[in-house]
């Protein structure tokens, strides 16, 4: 039997946390193996198991896998969390891209200058509540159904959860207008796999604060 993968990242949510996420979420258990140190990240760049010198890097079933839609979309197909056919793939990834996006401006709000946070921050309240939300609580209201795609858990489902949290830490209200987006956090929230993630010491990460910023700068020298 195939030992458990293996994910290589800082102590923080990044690029990482999405991967965390699903490896929960499909009942798979995992470890960690932190990059506390700019020594640390080059050690892995010297032993040549970065294919592009760049983390998030996970291994599992015997590769070393690089660049996070790569790693997620094997997991994603690896554990039946990517539909039944291309079309709700298509689907699926059209979701994820978007929620990606979303989240992509929240985990950059902690390195931004401190005299454009307020706006920036008032930039992603603005495109989660009348770009991103709408869209999820549209097909929800379209189909019917408790998922975005197939009826069925998937990728999709996880990472909209995901970015859903994201956004109601910046404004705890942000699902307010959104009846069939609340109903959907409540659903996907006790799926077990997932509750258990959500619990108090899983290995999910807290959000990021100006202590972690500064060790990420010192490793990534940035």
């Amino acid at each position: 039997m195939a030992g458990k993968p293996k994910l290589h990242y800082t102590k923080g949510r990044g690029k990482m946390e999405s991967i965390r996420w699903l490896l929960a979420a499909a009942g798979v258990e995992f470890e960690e193996e932190f990059i506390e140190t700019k020594e640390d990240l080059e050690k892995l760049r010297n032993d040549g198991v970065l294919l592009f010198q760049q983390v998030p890097m996970v291994e599992i079933d015997g590769m070393r896998m690089v660049q996070t839609r790569a790693i997620l979309s094997y997991i994603a197909a690896k554990y039946n969390l990517y539909g039944k056919d291309l079309k709700e793939r298509a689907w699926i990834d059209m979701y994820v891209e978007g929620t990606t996006d979303l989240m992509g401006m929240i985990m950059y709000l902690p390195f931004q200058p401190a005299d454009t946070k307020e706006k920036n921050l008032a930039l992603i309240i603005e495109r989660a509540t009348t770009r991103y939300f709408p869209v999820y609580e549209k097909a929800l209201k379209d189909h019917g159904q408790d998922y975005l795609v197939g009826n069925k858990l998937s990728w999709a489902d996880v990472h909209l959860l995901e970015a859903i949290l994201m956004v109601e830490e910046c404004k705890p209200d942000a699902l307010s207008a959104f009846p069939l987006l609340q109903a959907f956090k409540g659903r996907i929230s006790n799926i077990p796999t997932i509750k258990k993630f959500l619990q108090p010491g899983s290995q999910r990460k807290p959000p990021t604060d100006e202590k972690f910023v500064a060790v990420v700068r010192k490793i990534f020298n940035i």
